[in-house]
């Protein structure tokens, strides 16, 4: 369990740094865009009041309180499945990258009532609209890592 508690305590501590110092240090939130590796990688100012690609971006308090819940059973529903199965090392490791991101991002909706969302990455000529956080990238790691890393008590 010290693992997901380090890894988890990690992903949330770089996530929120990471939003304090581009969004208030660096002023992105009166900025909204600042070129960093165009059109590698830029930042663009973004409120995130849904879930991904802004689904369920109703706005409203009901929606903001649901997600909360919902990002919080969640956690504990991984907490309490990878406790009860097969777990190497990287797969802890994956529950308290997940685990951490999605805190992160609860944090955010509790205090601003959305998400900060600031990284911008295209490609290639792809223009790519969407914004999104280092939680997002955390939740994304883990969940990937908790798929190859993680069996149940059955070994499947």
């Amino acid at each position: 369990m010290k693992t997901i508690f380090w890894t988890g305590l990690f992903a949330f501590l770089v996530d929120q740094a990471s939003k304090y110092f581009v969004v208030h240090s660096l002023g992105l939130s009166s900025r909204l865009a600042i070129d960093v590796f165009p059109p590698f990688l830029n930042f663009r100012y973004g409120e995130n009041r849904g879930i991904n690609f802004g689904l369920l971006d109703g706005g409203s308090d009901l929606t903001r309180w649901l997600l909360i819940a919902l990002a919080l059973i969640i956690s504990g529903f991984v907490l309490w499945w990878v406790r009860n199965a097969q777990a190497t090392r990287l797969g802890l490791a994956g529950a308290g990258f997940l685990i951490g991101g999605a805190l992160a991002n609860v944090l955010d909706r509790v205090i601003y009532g959305y998400v900060l969302d600031f990284l911008n990455m295209s490609c290639c000529g792809i223009n790519n609209p969407f914004v999104f956080n280092l939680a997002d990238v955390f939740i994304f790691l883990g969940a990937f890592l908790m798929v190859f890393f993680v069996k149940d008590e059955k070994g499947a």
